[in-house]
């Protein structure tokens, strides 16, 4: 038996089982610490430039500063496109969080859409930013309680304003909602017009305010640069006018206008009815926004006459007082092939003269003419006054038309040609041959576009006239300026003529091709026409497109839309005296806007977009009056005093006094009753005439006002 050792206890197996548990804990704990120490240094150190930009983009966020688009006017400085400020709504769904509900309930109310619309588009809480409305009038967003809803966002955007609405709207082209081109000169010259945007760098604070940053530099918008067109808008105007009365007195599909200087091959108006409205794109359509004048193509019936006419006197193969038998209206021609081709005038003439084939439209003369001239020399002609080749005028879309070689044609083309038929060419191709007769035989490239100037107004690009080509001389072009002015004072173009004004033109009238065949019935009506004759200053072309009135002669349903014109533009005065070359240098004059009863801010930056240097009186959140008044055109630069009140000072208790809005255009009516939060709804449109509640009476904010409307007698397009 072994003796005991004093001094060495037995350790119960319970304590043991308790070192071992903690020697775990003790490896567990420094494995960890190596654990955080390495992930300490991955992201201090390995990783730090990613995780440091994670949380910049926490508190920091890049506010773009949009460039204001280039403003379009007219040849005389006539403001025709500017920009207007409108607000945008937008939201950050991670820091609205369970306020999207009343964000999107808040938006529903306003703007009258499903509530799920606005919901679905904050569903994504990972997003940051998320566009919830765009382009909203100032008077209705200030409806909007933004300040009651976190995580909306609300911006200032430009958006474009057309001053005449539909005038030139083909021409002019319309932008889309991010303020790009998309047809028109809004299309064509949209690097020059849209700018650069800009940017700030926003900091976010413990209270979710966001503010701009000091440490950032911000890089300001360049804006973009301005367009001064060919267009006179006085001249537009009547031709949009006149041609919407044309068109509605002959029960028409469609019709245009192109009006140019000969001499210089300027556009000077250019019309189609139906017009759109670029100020309201949503409902447009490519197919709405064409500009006809150039995309389209037309067989252009009896005004294809220049060419024949033309190509006979050149030639020499006739006289003016030839006499030509007109067979009564019918003539079978003979064809190369030994057959004959059956022409018939809708005018039949007996023995008349050329001057008289000419007046009344003989296509029966015209192609006995056809064969002295010729095919090859019928053909040059043609191509020589510019058919079957693109104008090269700098619009988008421009097709160069149809006329085919001689080796092409077929045994009728030569005198289908020789009155219109077997070619296809564009108003524009049509009125450009005229004018060149009016300019004394020599072909100008037609431009629309005269100077680009730069934010300072000084000239960038100019564009000059250019000679294509002399077409036919001097002398022959002489004669057919006589010989189409007697179209208008004994032929077809009667109802063109105007007193105390020599006009020289020549009536159209073609079949229609529909899916590729004549339809019976439909035709293209056509007076094209210049004028003083003795020295044209206006080439203008009116086409419409099957009238259905009980008339489909040129002369009888497109002459009288262009007397209409003409009596107009030669009432002004001094049209057709000498102008001196205007300076563009000088700065561009603009029509004060009317920003009364919009918040602040918004008429701040209104004014300012437009060029414009506002003073504001007062610190109130509205502008109560201004000074100039709405309409008074002034330099850019010009002062315009801006008096203001509290939008808030009459409304008290959740209750407004409803505003007198009797006598003020809907526009400011809408502002008024947005200021005092109340909504309004409209009955008929112009002038408000009475409303209801009356002014002074209490009523609940988001109440309605009913306001009673009546049109102003005034035209709709404005100087």
């Amino acid at each position: 038996m072994k003796p005991m050792t004093v001094g060495q206890p037995v350790e119960p197996p319970a304590h043991q089982r308790m070192r071992r548990r903690i020697l775990v804990l003790k490896i567990g704990l420094m494995l960890f610490s190596l654990f955080l120490a390495a992930r300490l240094v991955q992201i201090q150190v390995l990783n730090a430039a990613e995780y440091q930009e994670i949380a910049r983009k926490q508190y920091e966020a890049k506010v773009d500063l949009p460039a204001a688009r280039g403003i379009i006017s007219d040849r005389n400085g006539k403001v025709l496109v500017s920009n207007a400020m409108m607000i945008s709504f937008g939201a950050d769904p991670k820091i609205a969080g369970n306020e999207r509900e009343d964000i999107a309930t808040a938006m529903a109310r306003r703007f009258h859409r499903p509530r799920e619309v606005y919901l679905s588009a904050m569903k994504d809480v990972r997003k940051r930013f998320v566009w919830l409305e765009r382009g909203v009038e100032p008077q209705v967003a200030v409806r909007v309680p933004t300040a009651e809803l976190r995580g909306l966002i609300t911006m200032q955007e430009p958006r474009r304003l057309y001053h005449y609405e539909r005038a030139a709207s083909q021409l002019i082209g319309v932008t889309g909602k991010d303020h790009v081109g998309l047809s028109g000169l809004e299309l064509q010259y949209d690097r020059w017009l849209r700018g650069t945007d800009g940017f700030v760098i926003m900091q976010r604070d413990a209270l979710r305010r966001t503010r701009p940053s000091a440490d950032y530099p911000r890089t300001e918008p360049i804006d973009g640069q301005n367009l001064v067109l060919t267009i006179d808008a006085e001249y537009q105007q009547v031709a949009e006018e006149e041609l919407a009365q044309g068109v509605a007195r002959t029960k028409a599909e469609g019709g245009l206008v192109v009006m140019v200087d000969p001499t210089t091959g300027e556009i000077l108006a250019l019309a189609h009815a139906p017009s759109v409205d670029p100020n309201n794109t949503a409902q447009l359509d490519q197919a709405s926004l064409r500009n006809r004048c150039i995309t389209d193509t037309f067989e252009p019936g009896s005004v294809f006459k220049v060419v024949t006419a033309a190509a006979a006197l050149e030639k020499g193969v006739v006289r003016t007082e030839e006499k030509f038998n007109g067979e009564k209206g019918l003539y079978n021609a003979p064809m190369p092939n030994g057959r004959v081709r059956a022409v018939r005038d809708s005018h039949p003439l007996g023995v008349v003269t050329f001057r008289q084939a000419v007046e009344h439209s003989s296509n029966i003369i015209m192609a006995k003419l056809a064969t002295r001239i010729g095919a090859q020399t019928m053909y040059t002609t043609a191509r020589a006054l510019g058919f079957g080749t693109a104008t090269g005028i700098e619009l988008p879309g421009e097709v160069g038309g149809e006329l085919k070689k001689p080796s092409d044609w077929s045994a009728p083309t030569l005198h289908s040609l020789s009155f219109g038929y077997e070619v296809a060419a564009t108003p524009l191709q049509i009125v450009m041959a005229y004018a060149a007769v009016a300019n004394k035989g020599i072909l100008m490239k037609p431009y629309v576009v005269r100077h680009i100037l730069d934010a300072g107004q000084e000239i960038v690009t100019e564009h000059r006239p250019e000679q294509i080509r002399r077409v036919m001389s001097e002398q022959t072009a002489k004669t057919l300026t006589e010989l189409f002015e007697g179209v208008v004072v004994r032929g077809t173009a009667v109802p063109a003529r105007v007193e105390g004004l020599r006009i020289a033109g020549k009536t159209g009238t073609s079949k229609r091709v529909v899916n590729g065949k004549y339809e019976s019935g439909s035709y293209t009506a056509s007076f094209v026409g210049f004028f003083p004759a003795e020295n044209p200053h206006i080439v203008c072309l009116v086409m419409l497109e099957n009238p259905r009135g009980g008339v489909y002669y040129g002369g009888l349903a497109s002459a009288p839309i262009f007397k209409g014109i003409a009596e107009k533009i030669f009432a002004m005065a001094g049209r057709f005296r000498e102008q001196p070359v205007r300076s563009f240098a000088h700065p561009v004059r603009n029509a004060v806007p009317d920003v009364e009863n919009l918040r602040t801010e918004d008429a701040l930056a209104m004014l300012q977009t437009m060029g414009f240097d506002p003073d504001v009186e007062g610190e109130g959140a509205i502008v109560a009056e201004q000074s100039p008044a709405p309409g008074v055109v002034l330099g850019r630069g010009s002062t315009v005093v801006l008096k203001t009140r509290d939008g808030l000072a009459r409304v008290s208790g959740g209750f407004a006094l409803v505003p007198d809005t009797r006598g003020l255009t809907l526009r400011r009516a809408i502002s008024c009753l947005a200021t005092q939060r109340l909504d309004a709804v409209v009955i008929g449109s112009g002038t408000v005439v009475s409303q209801s509640p009356p002014p002074g009476q209490r009523l609940r904010q988001g109440g309605s006002v009913t306001l009673r409307c009546e049109p102003r007698s005034s035209s709709p397009i404005q100087s």
